[in-house]
């Protein structure tokens, strides 16, 4: 069995999944790529209503591992000699199937950013809904530099995020970024105390918490669409949910509390 995976903890309504692999800056070869899926199955069985997702060691993650040692290596290497493009599809198509399984979980996800946000790990980052970076972090969609592209969603999110030139910018030069400079051009929500970047995901996380889970949730939902719809079918799409949310009650709960001067309490999510 391997000593090293993705691991995945709860505490009270907030989820923290944990990229474990630091010796190998947290890439991913099979075992991790196999591990992240369990820990997925296992978050979907009793959502929490905000996730985090951390590295182990002071590092975020370097994305992919290209060393040899990785089967994945071994099976592309295979097919380039082969020259059959079967068995890269296959690869690809089954990060993309994991990482969308983790990007689409319907609760909020957090990604506390130390050390190294590289290659697919800067990837992962711009997927998440918010990013949390150590002031002495950096981050680098470096696939170019190795004759490759981003190739986990993180390319087309991130032109979507910060619009096509700087993610040319980003990608194209595969130039490292520090945190300064990611809060200044939108990549990132906030600069954490040096060394606390958790504690501050966690802060942030325990916010959102603390609001109705489905009106998080619903909204999360809008939010998330927004970038593939047009302004109009978002607005209509924003109505339906806001008709929903109201419809379920749960605003009894915050309403009520608001009007005798109570902290809410809202109940989970069935």
């Amino acid at each position: 069995m391997a000593e090293y995976g993705v691991d995945y903890t709860r505490e009270g309504h907030l989820g923290i999944i944990t990229m474990n692999r630091p010796e190998r800056l947290n890439t991913f070869n099979t075992t991790m790529f196999a591990s992240l899926e369990k820990v997925i199955q296992e978050v979907q069985k009793h959502l929490p209503r905000v996730l985090i997702l951390a590295g182990a060691g002071g590092t975020f993650s370097a994305g992919f591992d290209v060393n040899p040692d990785n089967p994945y290596v071994d099976r592309l290497s295979k097919a380039l000699a082969s020259g059959d493009h079967a068995p890269v599809a296959d690869c690809i198509y089954e990060f993309r199937r994991i990482i969308d399984a983790l990007i689409n979980l319907p609760v909020p996800i957090i990604a506390a950013l130390d050390g190294k946000a590289y290659g697919g790990g800067a990837e992962l980052a711009s997927r998440c809904d918010i990013r949390v970076m150590d002031p002495d972090a950096e981050v680098c969609f470096a696939e170019v530099r190795l004759g490759l592209m981003p190739d986990w969603g993180g390319g087309a999110t991130l032109a979507a995020l910060l619009g096509p030139a700087k993610a040319a910018d980003l990608i194209l030069t595969a130039r490292k970024m520090d945190a300064r400079e990611a809060e200044k051009i939108g990549f990132i929500n906030r600069i954490s105390p040096p060394g606390k970047v958790l504690d501050e995901a966690k802060s942030m996380a325990g916010m959102i918490a603390e609001n109705g889970p489905r009106s998080v949730r619903y909204a999360l939902e809008v939010i998330r669409k927004s970038t593939g719809l047009t302004l109009a079918e978002n607005l209509a799409f924003e109505a339906e949910r806001a008709i929903s949310l109201i419809s379920s009650g749960e605003c009894l709960h915050g309403i009520g509390a608001f009007l005798m001067k109570k902290k809410p309490e809202f109940p989970d999510m069935d």
